[in-house]
């Protein structure tokens, strides 16, 4: 321990003297173990927010009433979740076209098999949110819950919300249609 307190003195106060001197970038000096100086930009804050996905890509045999429902979805979701999720998702694709009626059933957990049998969608072979097309309706399950279902957009997933991540829910499948 008394090691590396040495060190740790050094290195506060290089960051104070870097602050001075640069006050937009702190920098933090160092010298390795040959005593050859280094230094590194501080990261001055921790923004979770920041850590970059990869967007997702628009698959050309996907039906484009998919690709307008998920802009109608985006438009009208809010900052916050009202538990109304596979209501809003089923009125943006009612309203872009991709299904010819309202879908009927309560639970955001059997959408999936309502689209399939009903409007066409076939299941995709994507087990990872993220690289879900754009425009295609993800769905997940819960035990003793209604589940959770949401659309994909080029930076995130919407529903009744906006989110970049997806659910933590276990995905029951990711459903579209050509």
């Amino acid at each position: 321990m008394s090691k590396i307190t040495p060190l740790i003195a050094v290195s506060i106060t290089s960051i104070f003297a870097a602050t001075a001197v640069h006050a937009a970038t702190p920098i933090f000096t160092f010298k390795d173990k040959s005593g050859k100086s280094h230094s590194v930009d501080v990261i001055t804050k921790y923004r979770p927010d920041k850590i970059q996905h990869p967007l997702a890509k628009i698959d050309k045999s996907i039906d484009p009433k998919l690709l307008k429902a998920a802009t109608i979805a985006q438009e009208r979701a809010r900052a916050h979740s009202r538990s109304r999720c596979w209501q809003y998702v089923k009125e943006a694709l009612l309203a872009s076209g991709a299904v010819s009626a309202y879908p009927g059933t309560a639970y955001a957990k059997e959408a999936g098999s309502e689209l399939v049998n009903k409007f066409g969608f076939k299941k995709l072979s994507v087990r990872d949110p993220y690289k879900a097309p754009v425009g295609s309706v993800l769905v997940y399950g819960a035990n003793k819950a209604a589940g959770h279902v949401e659309i994909r957009t080029k930076d995130g997933f919407v529903s009744d919300f906006k989110s970049k991540i997806p659910s933590p829910r276990p995905l029951i499948g990711v459903y579209a249609k050509s």
